[in-house]
C-alpha cells in the first residue's frame, strides 16, 4: 500500500511502482481529508521494490503519508478494504 495526500501523488507513485517491478495494481481508495491509498500485489520482493520506487517518485511531487508491505495477507483482510 502507498498512501499519499492527493490523487496526483498517488498517480505518480503508481506509475513509478508499476514500471519498477512486476506487480499489479489492485485498485485505490479515497480515505478522506485528501488521503488516497493504492493497493498492489505480486511477489513480496517485487512489491517492496515497487513500493519503494513509488514512494520516492510521489515524494517529488507531493506528500507520502505511509507505505506498508504485508507478506501473505490473510484472505479475510481483503474484505476490510473497499475497492
Amino acid at each position: 500500500m502507498i498512501e499519499t495526500r492527493g490523487l496526483v501523488s498517488l498517480l505518480e507513485a503508481s506509475d513509478a511502482a508499476l514500471k519498477a517491478a512486476d506487480i499489479s495494481m489492485l485498485g485505490w481508495s479515497k480515505i478522506g481529508a485528501g488521503l488516497v491509498t493504492g493497493f498492489y500485489s505480486g511477489d513480496v520482493a517485487a512489491v517492496k521494490a515497487g513500493i519503494d520506487a513509488g514512494a520516492e517518485a510521489a515524494s517529488q511531487v507531493g506528500e507520502v503519508t505511509a507505505t506498508q508491505v504485508i507478506p501473505r495477507p490473510h484472505e479475510d483482510l481483503a474484505g476490510l478494504v473497499e475497492m
